[in-house]
């Protein structure tokens, strides 16, 4: 498995899924020490390359070693090693990464430490990006209350996994370990989504009213545009943007589950779509979750960081100065336009939003934590962006900045009309007080 992880073709969670098809043999709990030992290795890899240049035999299998001893007990993991194996684990066991350059100490390549480096409490972000993280999920507000969801689990089965309310999203809700959430009877009922708290806190960006007409422009898997049609109380019409016709038709089941009738899912082109012509200044609201690099979601997806490069993170970039011009074109006046990435890096966030504002005056930014509060949620933030960090919030790393789109200046002949009016009901000044 590790072998095939390795050669970068596919990413790591489709790798498995693929290995785990081809072996049904593989019970519930082999699958999930397989997966736990391979992301493992992908977190520390850096790391346990450089261990694994000395001993005998395969690095491949060295690496695997290193993973499944961080899910196995010992004395399970001797019983497939040779005596020259245990001697080497010993060893590499004994050793401290402390004195370690950063990048090796913590997994990273060097051009992404040099990113990192900028940002605040760079080794705090690190250590908490290579740390597995919790399983959030998420109520749906049209079906269930997450209190009460709360206070049947405690009483239930699901006590064992520990469910508490995420400290943000009066939503959410966080859980330890790894249960099998879509066999539970509230997930088959559409009443729970698995969702990370801060994408369930992009929804509260957006803020979508009942009635109204909102995209989702890059929908994906749908997360996000099912707690958007929920707030709306499925009325209105929410459209469901991607250029992966696959991936909307993967949502899908999420939409018939979820009970929702407002959202209609549309497979857009990269570029200048006549649907989406069609919609200019007609929107409501506007979410753009634009494709980035994920490294936000190092937690969860720690093969990315091995997967993206500087190129890469250019053309990146270029994509999403693209759509997020393509998408504000769909604001109407008054409207609101919420641009959010999944990544930790300025480039990907304050200053592709820095640069479009400068090329669109018709916006103007509005302060994130003003636009949370009027939800309720309290969250302080220096300055107007969302900034979500790992080792600061508990969440996935994410960013996000709000935009209002300045209202319709009405004709000078319309304003002039109205100031006639006004004149000719306003009494003539006389110097009679009578």
């Amino acid at each position: 498995m590790l072998g095939e992880v390795l050669q970068w073709k596919y990413p790591a969670d489709a790798v498995l899924s693929h290995w785990f098809r081809a072996h049904t043999n593989a019970g519930l709990r082999d699958r999930g020490e397989i997966a736990e030992a391979v992301f493992d290795v992908l977190r520390h890899l850096r790391r346990y390359r450089q261990f694994a240049e000395i001993g005998a035999g395969s690095g491949t299998r060295r690496l695997a070693v290193l993973g499944l001893a961080s899910v196995w007990p010992r004395e399970t993991l001797d019983t497939g090693l040779d005596e020259p194996e245990r001697a080497w684990l010993d060893h590499v066991l004994s050793l401290s990464a402390a004195g370690l350059p950063r990048a090796v100490r913590h997994s990273v390549p060097d051009w992404l430490d040099e990113r990192l480096a900028d940002l605040p409490d760079a080794e705090s972000l690190l250590q908490a990006l290579n740390a597995p993280a919790p399983l959030d999920l998420r109520v749906n507000p049209l079906k269930a209350e997450r209190e009460a969801m709360l206070a049947a689990w405690a009483a239930g089965p699901e006590a064992r996994w520990a469910a508490q309310p995420t400290p943000y999203s009066p939503w959410g809700i966080r859980i330890q370990g790894r249960p099998p959430v879509n066999r539970w009877k509230a997930f088959e009922r559409g009443e729970i989504e698995v969702q990370d708290e801060g994408s369930q806190l992009l929804a509260a960006l957006v803020g979508p009213k009942r009635g109204e007409m909102v995209i989702d422009y890059c929908a994906g898997a749908g997360g996000k545009t099912l707690l958007l049609g929920a707030l709306m109380r499925s009325t209105g019409r929410l459209y469901a943007f991607d250029v992966s016709a696959a991936r909307l038709a993967r949502a899908k089941p999420r939409f018939a589950r979820s009970g929702l009738s407002n959202i209609v899912p549309v497979a857009i082109a990269e570029r200048n779509d006549q649907r989406v012509k069609r919609l200019r200044g007609k929107a409501h609201r506007v979410l753009v979750d634009a494709p980035c690099s994920g490294l936000g979601t190092l937690r969860r997806n720690p093969d990315l960081k091995w997967r993206q490069h500087p190129e890469s993170l250019e053309q990146l970039r270029e994509t999403q100065a693209a759509i997020l011009r393509d998408a504000a074109a769909c604001v109407m006046p008054g409207g609101r336009l919420v641009y959010a990435s999944c990544s930790v890096l300025p480039e990907e966030n304050e200053r592709q939003v820095e640069a479009f504002l400068a090329g669109h005056p018709e916006f103007s930014l509005l302060d994130a934590s003003t636009v949370l509060a009027d939800r309720n949620i309290e969250l302080a933030l220096e300055g107007p962006f969302l900034k979500l960090r790992p080792d600061v919030h508990g969440t996935d790393g994410f960013f996000a900045a709000v935009m209002q789109r300045a209202k319709a200046e009405r004709p000078a002949t319309d304003k002039a009309a109205e100031q006639a009016d006004q004149d000719a009901d306003t009494p003539a000044e006389t110097g009679d007080p009578a």
